[in-house]
């Protein structure tokens, strides 16, 4: 509670990383969590940390004028019909918007943060999405993906979320009517540990080609 007796306003959702002066498109990275879990996410956590080398990798491969942020969750999981994550994106946009205008964006997600980000694409502004070993359980919608650009990118060795879900995640998104592609990475791990420079190498040519075209790079 404030001082006053008011409660306090929640802390904003988007965690701005670069801001230029007149921004032209936007990235916003969300990391992953947990499936159920409401205590406080907290930024020196693994999982928002894993996140940072793949902002610095975009950050060198897209023009001046992009600007680049992390979206700040309230708890660290998922939490079933909740799907606190995806609120927080959903924020992170408006705020976005607030602040940039009608620009294009581009999410890019890890695990539960992928999940997060693909059901956030149905926002207009959201241009494509890379989804980096993400959680697609079995029932995931896939009508909102229509004409949408999406590449997801998963390791053979991840042992906490399936590529076969991821696999058949695209398909389904496919037959939708969306742009959608997986891409395997031989030896690749959920942590993205493993072949870290393939991940990051390929992530940032992934997020350029997106925001330059609206398509994915051969």
């Amino acid at each position: 509670m404030a001082g006053n007796g008011t409660a306090r306003p929640p802390a904003a959702a988007l965690r701005p990383r670069r801001v230029p002066h007149a921004p032209r498109a936007a990235v916003l990275f969300l990391h992953g969590g947990s499936a159920a879990g409401r205590a406080a996410s907290r930024p020196w956590y693994p999982a928002p940390l894993r996140m940072r080398p793949f902002v610095r990798a975009v950050a060198a491969a897209v023009p001046d004028d992009v600007l680049l942020a992390e979206v700040r969750y309230r708890v660290r999981g998922w939490n079933g019909a909740d799907a606190d994550p995806l609120h927080d994106a959903r924020r992170a946009l408006r705020e976005l918007a607030g602040r940039a205008g009608d620009v294009p964006v581009v999410l890019v997600g890890h695990s539960m943060g992928g999940r997060a980000a693909l059901r956030a694409a149905a926002a207009p502004e959201v241009r494509g999405v890379l989804a980096l070993a993400p959680w697609c359980p079995d029932g995931e919608p896939v009508a909102h993906l229509r004409d949408k650009d999406l590449v997801v990118l998963h390791g053979d060795r991840d042992r906490l979320t399936d590529p076969r879900e991821s696999a058949a995640f695209v398909r389904r998104a496919r037959e939708a009517g969306a742009r959608a592609e997986l891409r395997l990475v031989p030896g690749g791990d959920h942590a993205m540990l493993r072949r870290a420079g393939h991940w990051h190498r390929t992530a940032a040519a992934t997020v350029a080609a997106l925001l330059a075209a609206g398509r994915t790079p051969a």
